[in-house]
C-alpha cells in the first residue's frame, strides 16, 4: 500500500506532532500520506477520504476509532489504530512499533480482520423514527439517572425476558470488552459473528446475558411501568446519545450488512491481548 490517510484525536496528539511525524515517515519511504486537519472527535458527518486511499490510520484511543468507524461506513477502507489512549483494544499499535509497522504496511505484510456492526431501527406506532449503525454497542436506559426502566426483549419475535433495572446493552464482539464487560457480560473473540444482550443491574437473581447467532433479530420494547407515555428511556449508540424513546416504542436490532475492516500487522492472540489489557 502506498496511499494513506491519518485521522487524529487532537486532544491525544497535541499540535498533531505524532501525526506529522508519521506522515514524514511515510513520505520518506515513497508513500503518499494525508492528515485530516478538519477531524473533530464529536462530529457525526461522514469523513472526506481522498481518492485512492488504501489505509486509514487513527491516532487516539478506542473512542476515536469508534467515532471514525461510524463516519466511514461504506468506504470499506481498513483502519489501523495507533494507541494514544488507555486500554487500546482497538488501537493496538504503540508508538514504539511505528517504524516496523510502516515497513510492514508498505510491504503488504498484514492481515485484514473484519468486525461485524449492528443495525438498529427505532419504531413508534409502526413507523421508523430513525436508523443507526454501530461498531460497539447500543444501550437503552432510563432517561433519568437512578430510575428503573422496564424493557421486554424478544428474539425472533419470541419473548426472551422482561427486565426491570438500569437498562440493557446490545453489543458486538468488539463491544464485549466495553460497557458489557463492566455490566458482567461475557467476552467474545472479536472475529466472531455472534452478538450479545446484557441487562444492566437487573432487579433479578437469575437474569443473565444472552449470546445470539448471526441470523437472530432482537426487538426491545419499552414497557409502561407507571401509566404514562412520557419519554422514559434513552438510546445511545457507541457511547453517544441518540434519542429519547417512550412507552411502547420498539428498537429492532440485527447484524448490519456493513462491516468495519481492521488491519493487523502482528500476530497476537486475543487471549494475550486480554491478559495485557485487563491487568
Amino acid at each position: 500500500m502506498k496511499n494513506y490517510l491519518i485521522i487524529t484525536n487532537k486532544q491525544k496528539d497535541t499540535r498533531l506532532a505524532l501525526s506529522k511525524h508519521v506522515k514524514t515517515m511515510f513520505e520518506s519511504k515513497g508513500a503518499n500520506c494525508t492528515i485530516d486537519y478538519a477531524y473533530r472527535k464529536n462530529d457525526t458527518q461522514p469523513i472526506s477520504v481522498p481518492e485512492g486511499t488504501e489505509c486509514i490510520l487513527v491516532i487516539g484511543g478506542d473512542g476515536t476509532i469508534l467515532n471514525a468507524a461510524s463516519r466511514l461506513i461504506g468506504t470499506n477502507i481498513p483502519l489501523l489504530g495507533i494507541n494514544r489512549g488507555t486500554l487500546g483494544f482497538l488501537a493496538d499499535i504503540d508508538v514504539y512499533e511505528l517504524d516496523m509497522t510502516i515497513d510492514d504496511l508498505m510491504a503488504d505484510k498484514y492481515q485484514l480482520e473484519k468486525r461485524i456492526m449492528l443495525h438498529a431501527d427505532v419504531y413508534r406506532d409502526g413507523e421508523i423514527l430513525g436508523s443507526y449503525k454501530v461498531l460497539n454497542d447500543i444501550v437503552i436506559s432510563h432517561a433519568e439517572v437512578g430510575k428503573v426502566v422496564g424493557l421486554s426483549v424478544m428474539i425472533n419475535d419470541s419473548l426472551s425476558d422482561s427486565y426491570r433495572g438500569d437498562g440493557v446493552i446490545i453489543c458486538t464482539p468488539t463491544g464485549a470488552t466495553g460497557y458489557n464487560l463492566s455490566a458482567g457480560g461475557p467476552i467474545i473473540n472479536p472475529t466472531c459473528r455472534n452478538y450479545l444482550v446484557t441487562p444492566i443491574c437487573p432487579h433479578s437473581l437469575t437474569t443473565r446475558s444472552v449470546v445470539l447467532a448471526e441470523e437472530d433479530i432482537v426487538t426491545v420494547r419499552v414497557d409502561d411501568l407507571r401509566g404514562t407515555k412520557k419519554a422514559q428511556a434513552v438510546l445511545s449508540f457507541d457511547g453517544k446519545e441518540g434519542m429519547f424513546i417512550r412507552s411502547k416504542d420498539q428498537v429492532k436490532i440485527r447484524i448490519a450488512e456493513e462491516e468495519t475492516p481492521f488491519i493487523k500487522t502482528k500476530e497476537v492472540s486475543f487471549a494475550k491481548i486480554l491478559k495485557e489489557k485487563m491487568l
